[in-house]
């Protein structure tokens, strides 16, 4: 798809803030880390108003507008940094109940069965419960549990002990259990009508779609297989539900070396299990495989009985349609680029989307808007230029919300009409932020020795001239992309303003978008002999450090390199691998062993090429280069960590010691992966900041650090 110039919409015109021009010294860490970052926003099908989560300072709050002026308003009273965050927003239809999440909670297999993280170290254990509002008035508890999704009837339900549990909107009334199952249920969703209740039912090596219809009807399971069956979705008219097949895991010893294909199909079912249809089965190819990309299938029932899906059968992360009765898809949004943040129209006629393409240089590494019909390719841009737009949700009266960001102003909630015209940012949080202090990021291209094309974001300091230190930062994931501008992710927002931060402080940055990251195509993201099975990866990173070296405003000799999680990996990587480049390093809870994680022997006889797996495990990982390390590195972790576990950084402590290595470590207690106070986000960065000056800045050039 390549749209003219002419057809993008400055949707975010409104976006310009107005904010105190600061003193010319310096602006503080404080400063750059006090931007308001919008997570959720959300909307009901059949009512004009809308919600949204805000970050500010560790202050979660929800906030809350109505048509006709869309005036925001504080929904919560969060006034401590507490790191328990506000998730899970979800309206009945006719926007009367909002319920939501409220607790630290992480889903993923070693979150399984932990209770509410505790970063604060309060003596009393946090709990996760559903807070619910009834008309915009007081928010109450409801019950203890997560993952919301509230009826026709503004019936609440929601999962408890992995349980489906049901309660009123209005706190008088006591949850209730609705069901038993033996299963661990996911993915709730109500009926139209609101009286029944589709759910997935884990069971370890296969799932079921299950149907409640009622306290004395047992459960219809819709087609039972030996298959991971996930995505339940309704028809309009109640009558059927689409899902999503895929080959159940019965552990079949299969390479871990050597990429497979992971095809799927679509199934119609009637939801009283009646008929079972498989309407469409993707290749069995690589291309044909479920999607990897963050937010799944997004299958969703549109008008004219149509099924819409994402898939990467050109290589790319796209959306398709077909009849629920079965044929051929229809690939809707063709072109080299990726599909996110998706939502379906309250007419269910279109889709609406953000995409890493428009008519501005670099636009593949922005987010912008587009609407699509359900039955054909006819793209419509609704935002466009050097400005991010995603999560959009449109009203029911016409109108589109979604969030907006530039390379200077944070994201905030904006309202526009529904083809993009005329955006108004809707203030909430007042905060002056030092935009006039952040850099203009540009985009960047240079080739790995393998001759792939690698993209990044340089960020080079305010004026001065003569050699400056440099650092080369790498995000987690791997399947995430830095941006021209702030970032969807909480996590990467963060990255983003220390980036502007080290850059204020005379740093030349360069943000390293490495193989195996989203933006640029399926084949990107699953590269030969990455991760565990050969790190190809980090060939991606020391080309950006030559591409620094190449710079003349960069001392060659004084470069430096900072990342977390899959970013901590790839920073342990380069100092244990090229100790003469790489002068200092921050590993943020990052992998250091490939083989502690995830690479147990099969409990079956045949054991394969397990051992040799093993091996090359160990050797794609840091740890196997650790006697070349030379260069210092600083070590942050929280030790309730349910991403990496906390003793992927207690090895490598243990072993840089052992070799007399120079390490320094930074541990928070009750903090997980994606640190949850903003004070631990402050400490942390002080360290950073701290440790990197010492190390790469001379004596005479340090700036009074945080």
């Amino acid at each position: 798809m390549k749209l003219k110039r002419s057809l993008m919409l400055a949707a975010v015109a409104g976006l310009s803030i107005t904010v105190p021009v600061l003193a010319q010294s310096p602006a503080p860490l404080e400063a750059f880390l006090s931007y308001t970052f919008v997570g959720e926003l959300a909307a009901p099908t059949a009512a004009d108003r809308i919600a949204w989560t805000e970050l500010h300072q560790g202050r979660r709050n929800i906030w809350y507008a109505t048509a006709p002026d869309y005036r925001p308003r504080r929904l919560t009273n969060g006034t401590d940094d507490d790191g328990q965050e506000l998730s899970d927003l979800a309206f009945s239809p006719d926007g009367r109940v909002l319920a939501w999440t409220h607790g630290a909670v992480e889903h993923n297999p070693f979150a399984d069965g932990l209770p509410a993280a505790n970063p604060a170290s309060v003596v009393t254990q946090p709990s996760i419960e559903i807070w619910a509002s009834v008309d915009g008035g007081a928010p109450v508890k409801v019950a203890d549990g997560e993952g919301p999704k509230v009826s026709a009837s503004g019936r609440i339900a929601f999962l408890r002990d992995n349980q489906v549990w049901t309660v009123g909107a209005d706190g008088t009334d006591k949850p209730q259990k609705l069901f038993y199952d033996r299963g661990k249920i996911e993915e709730i969703a109500w009926s139209p009508d609101g009286k029944r209740l589709a759910f997935v039912s884990d069971r370890g090596d296969h799932s079921f779609i299950g149907v409640y219809d009622g306290p004395d009807r047992p459960i219809v399971w819709l087609a039972p297989a030996t298959a991971i069956d996930d995505s339940p979705t309704w028809s309009p008219d109640g009558k059927s539900i689409a899902f999503a097949r895929r080959a159940g895991d019965v552990s079949i010893l299969e390479s871990p070396l050597v990429a497979k294909p992971n095809p799927f199909s679509l199934w119609v079912a009637a939801a009283d299990g009646s008929t079972a249809k498989r309407v469409w089965q993707s290749p069995n190819t690589l291309r044909g495989s479920y999607p990897q990309v963050p937010g799944g299938l997004y299958l969703k029932w549109g008008a004219g009985d149509r099924l819409t899906f994402r898939a990467e059968m050109d290589g790319w992360a796209h959306l398709y349609s077909l009849a629920a009765t079965g044929g051929e898809p229809v690939l809707l949004t063709p072109g080299e680029f990726i599909v996110e943040h998706v939502t379906m129209a309250p007419d269910r006629a279109s889709l609406l989307y953000s995409a890493n393409t428009g008519g501005a240089a670099g636009d593949i590494d922005r987010r912008h808007l587009y609407r699509v019909p359900v039955d054909r390719a006819a793209p419509v841009a609704l935002s466009g230029g050097k400005g991010l737009e995603w999560t959009p949700t449109p009203l029911a009266g016409g109108k589109l919300a979604y969030i907006a960001a530039t390379t200077s102003e944070p994201p905030r909630v904006t309202l526009a009409e529904a083809d993009g015209r005329g955006g108004r940012v809707l203030p909430a949080t007042a905060a002056s932020y030092p935009s006039d202090r952040l850099v203009v990021p540009t985009p960047v291209t240079f080739a790995a020795p393998d001759g792939l094309t690698i993209h990044g974001q340089l960020f080079t300091p305010q004026g001065g001239g003569g050699k400056h230190p440099a650092l080369i930062f790498v995000h987690g994931g791997p399947p995430r992309q830095m941006l021209l501008g702030w970032s969807y992710m909480d996590y990467y927002t963060h990255s983003y303003a220390m980036n502007q931060y080290l850059a204020s402080r005379g740093y030349v940055v360069l943000s390293v978008n490495y193989r195996l990251g989203i933006g640029y195509g399926r084949d990107f993201q699953h590269p030969a002999k990455a991760g565990a099975a050969g790190n190809a990866e980090y060939q991606d990173v020391v080309a950006g450090a030559r591409y620094l070296q190449s710079l003349p405003a960069v001392d060659a000799a004084r470069i430096g390199i900072w990342g977390g999680s899959y970013g901590g990996l790839l920073t342990a990587h380069a100092l244990a691998r090229n100790s003469d480049i790489f002068k200092a390093g921050v590993d943020f809870h990052g992998v250091h062993d490939w083989s502690m994680f995830g690479f147990a022997a099969p409990k079956r006889y045949e054991q394969g090429d397990h051992a040799e797996a093993l091996r090359t495990a160990f050797d794609s990982s840091p740890e196997a280069a650790l006697p070349g390390w030379r260069s210092p590195v600083l070590l942050i972790h929280g030790d309730d960590d349910r991403n990496v576990p906390f003793n992927q950084t207690v090895d490598l402590a243990r072993r840089l010691a052992a070799q007399n290595a120079p390490f320094e470590e930074l541990i928070f207690p009750n903090e997980i992966h994606g640190f949850l106070r903003h004070d631990t986000w402050l400490r942390a960065d002080r360290a950073m900041v701290r440790f990197l000056d010492a190390h790469l800045k001379p004596q005479s050039a340090k700036q009074g650090s945080e």
